[in-house]
């Protein structure tokens, strides 16, 4: 399975992806980095893991369309079966989303549907909620709103910061999108007529932790 892999800045998640160990048999390839900003650190990271790299400045284009135009163009050179968002700060365009329909997942710091959008961890923690978590998700044109392929859920403790709790779900965002990447490598992620996803069963395959309150499908 070829990745193309889109980043802005230092790429924590595209690390873990990168540092992943997957199945021989279900083999994965990311084929390119490629950055809207020239600075991010996550670029060394990648050349240092053998990955080419490229940078695309969206400052260069005169609107979102274009842009985005482009980098569909730089993608589709290289002729991934998945494009893979990891921390990369757009907005996409429709027609870019539609494009890369079902072949595009992104990774959310919140149990979508709830906490959508930025600050989740502040939000969370207001809210009162007790539990808290991230979500591996397909993208479509509606921002955080696309079918969810898993979860990983932490508890929110009762002295906890935005900073304390992001660091508790990153972790688990570090150990979710590989487990995902796997997944669609070994085609056992499958798109039902009603918009939702379902995961075949196979083996065990995220290891429970005193961190996690929660992870599914487990299996």
């Amino acid at each position: 399975m070829r990745i193309v892999i889109l980043i802005s800045g230092r790429g924590s998640n595209m690390q873990a992806l990168l540092e992943a160990e997957y199945a021989s048999a279900a083999p994965v390839q990311f084929v390119c980095v490629i950055s809207n900003k020239a600075a991010a650190p996550g670029l060394q990271t990648a050349a240092a893991h053998g990955v080419p790299t490229e940078v695309l400045e969206h400052r260069q284009f005169p609107d979102r369309a274009s842009f985005d135009a482009a980098l569909a163009a730089r993608i589709d050179a290289y002729q991934p079966d998945i494009v893979v968002l990891a921390g990369f700060m757009r907005v996409l365009t429709e027609d870019f989303v539609r494009h890369y329909a079902n072949r595009l997942i992104n990774v959310h710091p919140a149990l979508l549907p709830a906490f959508p959008g930025l600050d989740t961890h502040a939000r969370a923690i207001a809210a009162g909620v007790k539990l808290h978590g991230c979500t591996v998700h397909f993208v479509t044109p509606e921002v955080d709103a696309g079918p969810i392929i898993a979860q990983a859920a932490v508890p929110v403790l009762a002295d906890d910061t935005p900073q304390t709790l992001a660091a508790r779900v990153l972790r688990q965002e570090h150990r979710l999108f590989p487990q995902v990447i796997s997944w669609l490598a070994q085609g056992r992620i499958l798109m039902r007529e009603n918009g939702t996803v379902e995961v075949r069963p196979g083996d065990r395959d995220v290891a429970a932790d005193a961190d996690v309150a929660l992870v599914f499908p487990a299996r």
